[in-house]
């Protein structure tokens, strides 16, 4: 999760990635730094949550409380947990917040939270279908997956 402001507030982000590709599969925004927000990105993911085979975070209790656990439970999805205080554990998801924040959020002026979110998807999208990325080899994160999905059949 990282933070955004919105009007005069604090409001938060959190994205759920795909290590394969650095895809952007589910996220969220919303007020509160909670349970409900992860749970609102895992809803946004388009696709068989039973596809995904773990679920890598912080040891932040948004991350870490019953609400989440059930979820992961219903779709077989293992828990990975970064070790405490070491943040190179988690260090794809801070790179991309990193991006995200100097592409996105800064220079930018949210008043409310519809705002944001409108501005999210169309971001989102553009992270994943045309931004390309260097540890991709230059290919958008979609077009990656396209690519070796293409190789295998």
């Amino acid at each position: 999760m990282t933070y955004v402001r919105v009007g005069t507030q604090w409001n938060y982000i959190c994205a759920i990635l795909d290590l394969y590709n650095r895809e952007t599969i589910g996220y969220s925004a919303g007020a509160k730094k909670d349970a409900a927000l992860v749970q609102k990105a895992f809803a946004s993911i388009q696709g068989d949550l039973r596809d995904v085979q773990l679920f890598h975070t912080d040891r932040g209790n948004e991350f870490k409380n019953q609400a989440i656990e059930e979820r992961l439970e219903t779709f077989d999805i293992d828990r990975s947990l970064s070790e405490k205080g070491c943040p190179y554990d988690n260090a794809v998801a801070e790179a991309t917040y990193k991006v995200l924040k100097t592409e996105f959020i800064y220079g930018e002026t949210f008043e409310n939270l519809k705002e944001l979110e409108l501005a999210l998807f169309d971001y989102g999208h553009w992270y994943n279908s045309i931004r390309i990325h260097g540890t991709l080899g230059y290919l958008t994160p979609a077009a990656y997956r396209r690519k070796h999905l293409n190789e295998m059949v």
